[in-house]
């Protein structure tokens, strides 16, 4: 039976988001409908937005919902109807990538997330009969109703049960992202330098992340004061405003030896080849902010070699779902992991202003409260 829902379809970077029907299909075996009850907005929503990303508009966007499940395929057996959610990225389960448990390198990402259907091209989501762009990361949540499938939902455990949803959706991306990149990606270890350049959502989450790690000293860097604040807060020992600063002379004051880590969260291609040579031996950049395709990155090869260095590019924070999402919730009911100070809620239909809010920086990490 197919389920009426209320979605806010982006039309593109020079329209508003427009709230409109939608009918979703009945799940299929593996699917599972998702009543939404808040999502989070991650700037690769604002990426597929304005086009840097291989997704067709109009569409549903959303990829960092909760909510609770209303229905399962034959197929689902992990959760069922009145189960507490969170949702993420979806995955094909039987690429190389998937089947050694790193999904967010499966080989088949693009058609199992970004192309407005389902990887075997079939529509989720209709609208007067005619198909509407949807599935965006296996969910597209930016709706009262979603259709989700079983490797991209994980029920939330018991001793979360009183944590809102507007605290647990955000945890399905953005903060994903950064607090694996450390804790996973990176696997920073205690007592070692790090310096995080960027402290947005996915800043702060490494910044919380290093302080669980037990990093020293724990570096921030950014061009607002109001950010760097926010980071100092979570876990950060030193931070730099590298527009009224030389982040990379005071980073070189407070490690003469170098840096172990380094966490890259702007995609700027200059401050990323700055970053690498603050590496010390053996020194790792972990690389997730997005550049322009045209970029390229430019490092000395015999310090490159000779120091043992590492530089990987980070998606996801190296995550699987079903593993990291619970630690991070645990995390978080310890008092380690208090992302909900990052929050601010907006209503569902006030979606145009709460991506301007995170647009403009004035929100750290803006989230939708479904009605009802």
């Amino acid at each position: 039976m197919s389920t009426a829902a209320q979605a806010a379809i982006c039309y593109g970077h020079d329209h508003p988001f427009a709230i409109e029907p939608v009918t979703l299909d009945t799940p299929r075996a593996d699917e599972i409908l998702v009543r939404i009850h808040a999502c989070g907005i991650c700037h690769t929503d604002m990426a597929a937005r304005d086009r840097q990303l291989p997704t067709p508009l109009p569409m549903v966007l959303g990829h960092e919902g909760a909510g609770v499940v209303e229905a399962v395929g034959t197929g689902v057996t992990h959760v069922k109807p009145g189960d507490r959610v969170i949702m993420s990225f979806n995955s094909c389960g039987h690429c190389p990538s998937c089947e050694i448990d790193k999904p967010t390198y499966c080989y088949n990402f693009v058609p199992e997330n970004w192309i407005g259907t389902r990887a075997d091209g079939s529509p989720t989501t209709h609208q007067d009969d005619k198909p509407v762009n949807a599935n965006f990361f296996g969910q597209s949540s930016f709706a009262t109703h979603a259709l989700a499938h079983a490797r991209n939902v994980v029920k939330v455990p018991e001793s979360a049960a009183a944590v809102p949803f507007s605290t647990l959706a955000p945890l399905g991306c953005g903060l994903m992202t950064g607090s694996g990149a450390v804790l996973r990606s990176m696997n920073v270890r205690a007592g070692m330098p790090i310096a995080i350049f960027g402290t947005g959502a996915v800043g702060i989450a490494a910044v919380m992340a290093a302080k669980i790690a037990g990093a020293n000293p724990i570096i921030a860097v950014d061009v607002h004061d109001s950010r760097l604040a926010l980071a100092s807060e979570m876990g950060a020992t030193h931070t730099i405003n590298g527009r009224s600063e030389d982040a990379f002379a005071k980073i070189k004051e407070l490690c003469p030896q170098g840096l172990s880590y380094a966490f890259d969260t702007t995609g700027i291609n200059t401050l990323i080849q700055q970053a690498f040579d603050l590496l010390a031996p053996l020194g790792t950049l972990g690389i997730v902010g997005a550049s322009s395709p045209t970029d390229n990155l430019t490092f000395n090869e015999s310090s490159f070699m000779g120091g043992g260095k590492r530089v990987i590019g980070i998606l996801g924070g190296d995550s699987d779902l079903f593993g990291f999402l619970p630690d991070l919730i645990e995390h978080h009911l310890a008092g380690r992991f208090p992302h909900d100070r990052l929050i601010k809620t907006f209503p569902f239909d006030a979606i145009n202003e709460a991506f301007q809010a995170g647009e403009s920086g004035s929100v750290v990490k803006p989230v939708l409260v479904m009605p009802g």
